[in-house]
């Protein structure tokens, strides 16, 4: 019986095994174009181009450095790539992730380590930081919904968590062509890893 592949190969020429990711094989490249052609919503949203994870990673991590207290750059970094591994394996809406159980929980998390320890960031997110960068995506969240994805904004406040930093009403979420997308996240980065 065939040995069955377990590892994807990226644009950088890296092979990325799905078992026992190694930070070696991570490359923010290979993360900026995966996620810059990801679409959230599993592409249910309004727009010439789809909204892409990359576009709400950022916009995660806009919504995360405007909450008081002001955090970080390491902890602004880790909200940049709350969704990292999606890059690999896809963006799988909550319910879907709910249904397959802890076995996927377990094989995202060791993607995240193998990302986190690249860029120089705890293996394992702080519960309490976590908590934090999760307010900022259920808002962001809030924002796609309404703006992108057709909610009414009475149905966002009951799945989502509505904006409380000051400046969310002058967001305004144009889907971007994937290159753009891909630019704006690797801009980003940069930015923040100095």
């Amino acid at each position: 019986m065939a040995e069955r592949r377990a590892w994807q190969r990226m644009l950088s020429g890296r092979r990325l095994d799905l078992i026992d990711p190694s930070p070696l094989d991570v490359e923010i490249e290979d993360i900026a174009h995966g996620l810059a052609r990801v679409a959230r919503w599993n592409g249910q949203t309004k727009g010439e181009w789809p909204f892409s994870v990359a576009e709400h990673s950022l916009l995660v991590e806009r919504l995360f450095g405007a909450a008081r207290p002001a955090p970080d750059i390491p902890e602004r970094l880790a909200a940049l790539l709350h969704d990292a591994p999606e890059y690999v394996i896809g963006d799988m809406i909550s319910p879907f992730k709910a249904a397959l159980g802890l076995d996927y929980r377990a094989f995202e998390d060791r993607l995240e380590a193998a990302i986190h320890l690249r860029f120089g960031l705890p293996a394992k997110t702080p519960a309490a930081l976590k908590a934090r960068i999760k307010r900022a995506d259920r808002a962001a969240a809030w924002i796609e919904a309404v703006q992108l994805a057709g909610f009414e904004a009475a149905e966002a406040n009951r799945l989502f968590t509505r904006p409380k930093v000051e400046s969310w009403e002058a967001i305004r979420l144009r889907p971007l062509p994937p290159q753009e997308a891909a630019q704006a996240f690797l801009a980003r980065f940069a930015e923040l890893s100095g």
